[in-house]
């Protein structure tokens, strides 16, 4: 049932949607007795889309987000494991064509090869099935499975889970196949703006992973003010950061995260 509500409400925790929504509402409202407020929608709506894709909005939603994780020290211990959270690639794509598609987050892939090849001897557990809410014939385990093995990645080393739909199940399935020994480490590697949620799913599943951001969206600070930045780019960006602050709430509500806006 979550699985089915999460989905259902992302299409109406994604801003630009709600405010094309409330523009083409008061459009259509122009032409009846409703006049006056299908003016003051329609205002509405533009007015946040043309905020949304040139104020500085994204930018500050989403750096509390990727700032709020640094990435391990390079002399910390060698890891024991790495944990790489699904949603880099399209499995359908992927399957349908033979290859690998990647999406705006490969580099949760490009940096597990790293650190697989810098700890030769750590597990790599890769966990996403599939979020397609009618499921689907391929996972993004499969696609993973063939990227890794590509790459040169021993087979031997991975672990890979396909049944997971979101993040609360890439942990609990994680924490069941990884089995983490006490005093072991395993690090997550996940996009940035990803991780806070990531982490405090995680601690709540007790396998509290070292957080290793990826996938930056930002330059790291609060002067990054630019307004030179392609529309199309500033409402994807407040559309995710949005989303990560929204799946925060809705997470710790339920029960599946440790804390509001988990923290080192």
């Amino acid at each position: 049932m979550f699985f089915l509500l999460s989905k259902i409400g992302e299409f109406f925790v994604n801003p630009a949607h709600v405010a094309i929504l409330l523009a083409a509402s008061g459009v259509a409202l122009l032409f009846t007795r409703f006049a006056k407020t299908g003016r003051t929608l329609a205002a509405a709506g533009i007015f946040a889309l043309v905020v949304m894709s040139f104020s500085p909005l994204a930018i500050y939603l989403a750096l509390p987000l990727e700032n709020r994780f640094a990435r391990p020290a390079p002399d910390s211990p060698a890891p024991d494991g790495i944990i790489v959270l699904g949603g880099a690639f399209d499995e359908n794509i992927s399957m349908a064509r033979g290859g690998v598609a990647f999406n705006d987050a490969a580099e949760r892939l490009t940096a597990a090869v790293e650190l697989a090849r810098r700890y030769p001897k750590a597990r790599l557990l890769f966990t996403g099935g599939s979020a397609a809410l009618r499921g689907s014939p391929y996972s993004e385990a499969q696609v993973a499975g063939r990227f890794f093995e590509q790459m040169g990645v021993d087979p031997a080393r991975l672990i890979l889970e396909d049944k997971s739909r979101n993040t609360f199940e890439n942990a609990v399935f994680s924490r069941e196949l990884a089995a983490p020994k006490p005093g072991e480490r395993w690090l997550l590697v996940t996009s940035a703006m990803h991780m806070p949620r990531s982490v405090g799913i995680f601690r709540r599943v007790e396998f509290p992973a070292i957080p290793y951001p990826v996938a930056y969206r930002t330059r790291g600070y609060w002067t990054d003010i630019s307004l030179h930045k392609n529309a199309a780019d500033m409402l994807r960006l407040t559309d995710l950061a949005t989303h990560e602050w929204v799946g925060l709430v809705a997470y710790r509500l339920s029960g599946k995260t440790d804390a509001l806006f988990p923290g080192p």
